[in-house]
């Protein structure tokens, strides 16, 4: 199997995942476009649980409830 990787305008992305969806040979793997904003909010929320973890105001997960997760 072959893989390609194509960079979709966002005016076009939706019209092309149709269209490829009806091709049964293709598989579509999911893609994760987030924003730089997006992801530096993510960094921060984490840092954040971090030390409401460290603080005891938070319970921290477990390693076995991180994969349930997944």
């Amino acid at each position: 199997m072959k893989q390609i990787i194509l960079n979709v305008p966002d005016s076009k992305f939706k019209f092309f995942m149709e269209l490829i969806h009806d091709f049964s040979y293709i598989k579509v793997e999911k893609s994760v476009n987030l924003s730089n904003d997006e992801i530096i909010e993510g960094i921060k929320t984490g840092l954040n649980e971090v030390h409401l973890i460290e603080k005891g105001e938070m319970k921290a997960s477990t390693l076995k409830e991180l994969l349930n997760e997944l």
